[in-house]
């Protein structure tokens, strides 16, 4: 006959007197990947997660073309008519020269600031140089939120803080009183606007493996050429400037609502602020959401955490790292490509802001010229993005700039009356279809050129060195006439010689470190 204690259960009774232990791995002997290799392994380098986030996250580029291209119609100059005979008779001098009035805009002072405040004749200067002010904050903005997003506020805190700004600045420019409120107002966008582009593109791309991040990259652009598109229909709805700014900035507050709380944190910038425990939960979300599994003993690490060769003396040092341009500048590496990056990107800009704002002095329809100036841009991104990972970033960025200076310099060289406006306008077309290749090239080219660590604050020298180029351009596209398309030709050969000397990124680790990429880049 059987006896049990009573105070034990029957699930109780089936346990092994010895419970089995548990699998449990030392830091030292768990399975070390860096980022790359465990989206390439288990989680999936581009799958339903990715798509699904870089989609949200890029929306921000839509924002960015708003905000940056909204000049083009609220600083136009409308067309006028006469209102007296004095005026019928004297017109073909243009109105500079009649008596005030004589002559009326055509769809009233609201209809741009240039009519309202009377930017015109000897005022004229002040469309140029309040656009200037915008690229210049754009200029501050870039260094300022670039060194943000890699330091305290991470990517997604500064794109947060760029689109409230922006959301505040815009609406309060459309209650500027004056000139130098609208000009005040439109630096301070500028310098909100100016750190959009970049938290999106790295906050986009970094959570890509890598051999889907450049065409990834590249698709980020379509959302600002489609921006663009966007823009002129709203400007046709809105003919009012102050209407139009705040049609054009209440989508950033839209993105504040409904996207940025759907959307993650890089781990890249997780894992190099020693977050590893969130970094790691973004990684499993990537493979849950993506149907792969991530294994148990697997964790992420540097890459020199995973190179047994290193010394943990030097581990600790190489990470050391606070973020800055200091730190770039500091190593020989990443000083020369920095020198190299900020080059192309101001001759860069020149071009393509160039060639963008010189609609205004086409005198066609403008609303179809700043459509279909976006619209030729798409097909060029379809084309790197097929080119991109077969003859690499090096050659397309030295062909697509010597592409749009060639057609740029045929340009300077036709007249611009008659049918030979007519071959200016294509040459302006097929050179922002290079250029815009260019232009948004660097981004990915950039991106790759510097590890995680610092990539951010490069970037954000890049797009500041880019945003000098775009304060320049203004008053080139004010001059108007061939010398601008010299100009433009001049900088996209110059640009492409600078382009030989960066080295290939095509197929290479996204380092995480600056150590990392020194004995990568030492290795290979």
């Amino acid at each position: 006959m059987k006896t049990t204690s009573p105070d034990l259960s029957a699930g109780e009774l089936r346990m092994p007197l010895i419970p089995p232990a548990k699998t449990v791995f030392p830091d030292d002997e768990k399975h070390k990947l860096c980022i790359d290799d465990m989206l390439q392994a288990h989680c999936g380098e581009f799958g339903r997660w990715q798509l699904r986030h870089f989609v949200l996250t890029s929306l921000a580029w839509v924002l960015e073309a708003f905000h940056t291209m909204v000049m083009i119609f609220a600083d136009r100059e409308p067309a006028w008519r006469c209102v007296g005979a004095a005026c019928s008779s004297s017109s073909a001098a243009g109105f500079c020269g009649l008596e005030p009035g004589s002559w009326e805009w055509i769809g009233g002072d609201s209809s741009s600031t240039v009519a309202e405040w009377g930017l015109v004749c000897g005022q004229k200067y002040k469309v140029g140089l309040v656009q200037s002010l915008f690229f210049g904050g754009c200029m501050i903005g870039a260094g300022i939120f670039g060194h943000l997003s890699d330091s305290k506020l991470g990517r997604k805190g500064s794109l947060i803080a760029v689109c409230v700004l922006n959301a505040a600045f815009g609406c309060l420019t459309a209650l500027a009183p004056d000139f130098w409120t609208y000009a005040l107002l439109r630096l301070l966008t500028g310098f909100s606007t100016g750190g959009v582009g970049l938290c999106a593109f790295v906050l986009a791309t970094e959570p890509v493996g890598p051999t889907k991040r450049g065409a990834a990259g590249m698709s980020t652009f379509y959302f600002f050429s489609c921006g663009i598109a966007m823009l002129s229909g709203i400007a046709y709805i809105f003919q009012s400037w102050r209407a139009l700014y705040i049609a054009s900035s209440i989508p950033s507050i839209l993105f504040l609502i409904a996207v940025v709380p759907f959307l993650s944190e890089s781990p890249r910038w997780y894992l190099i602020r020693g977050k590893l425990n969130l970094a790691m939960k973004t990684m499993q979300g990537i493979a849950k959401s993506n149907g792969k599994h991530l294994p148990e003993g697997v964790i992420l690490a540097l890459e020199e955490e995973t190179n047994e060769n290193t010394t943990t003396a030097n581990a600790q040092e190489k990470q050391a790292i606070a973020g800055s341009v200091i730190d770039v500048i500091r190593f020989p590496l990443t000083r020369v490509r920095l020198f190299l990056s900020v080059g192309i990107n101001f001759l860069c800009s020149v071009v393509y802001y160039g060639l963008s704002l010189n609609v205004v002095n086409l005198e066609t329809n403008l609303y179809l010229n700043v459509f279909l100036n976006a619209v030729a841009e798409m097909p060029a991104f379809l084309l790197t993005a097929i080119l991109l990972d077969k003859i690499g970033r090096k050659p397309l960025a030295i062909g697509t700039q010597w592409f749009s200076g060639f057609f740029c310099i045929i340009g300077g060289l036709v007249g611009g009356n008659g049918a030979w406006k007519v071959v200016r306008i294509v040459c302006g077309f097929w050179g922002i279809f290079g250029m815009g290749v260019t232009y948004n090239l660097l981004f990915i080219y950039t991106v790759e050129l510097f590890p995680t660590v610092v990539r951010n604050t490069a970037l954000g020298c890049a797009t500041q060195a880019a945003q000098m180029g775009a304060i320049l351009t203004p008053f080139v596209v004010v001059v108007g006439g061939w010398m601008q398309f010299a100009v433009f030709g001049l900088c996209g050969l110059v640009g492409g010689l600078l382009a030989f000397c960066l080295p290939e990124t095509l197929n290479r680790p996204l380092y995480d470190t600056l150590g990392g990429m020194d004995e990568g880049e030492s290795r290979s």
